[in-house]
């Protein structure tokens, strides 16, 4: 039990470091690009910048724990391995692909860091979101 711990920690940190580094840069896009801009196209425009950084973000978290299966042995193909593991990190569980006993606690560790991930994304939009919002309220 311990193990699978110790494999997936550091994969953790690192997804929490990618998280963060997307979280900053989309919120830095909006300051860069549109803190000053008024209207809707320019809400549209900025939270579509926003969601595609998070998104590029937890594209490459699923995509770091895919390298992780792979590398343990779990899977044959990265493909293979990066399909579990976005199933794992959007906690949907379909279980037609397992993971061996040694390592099938990683499955649920993966889960709970993209839950996790997936609310700060949440976040960083609805930062900005609202913002936006209060800018277009305030005279």
């Amino acid at each position: 039990m311990l193990l699978p711990l110790l494999m997936g920690m550091p994969v953790i940190l690192c997804n929490m470091l990618l998280q963060s580094l997307a979280s900053v840069w989309s919120i830095r896009f909006y300051i860069k690009h549109f803190h000053h801009k008024e209207g809707a196209i320019a809400g549209v425009l900025a939270l579509f910048g926003i969601i595609t950084i998070v998104l590029f973000g937890n594209l490459l978290q699923i995509l770091l724990w895919g390298v992780l299966f792979l590398w343990l042995g779990e899977f044959n193909t990265l493909k293979e391995a990066v399909y579990h593991s976005g199933v794992n990190f959007a906690t949907l569980g379909y279980g037609d692909i397992v993971m061996s006993a040694k390592w099938k606690l990683l499955g649920p560790l993966e889960a709970v860091n993209g839950a996790l991930m997936i609310g700060l994304s949440g976040a960083s939009m609805l930062a900005v979101l609202q913002h936006h919002i209060r800018k277009q309220l305030t005279p």
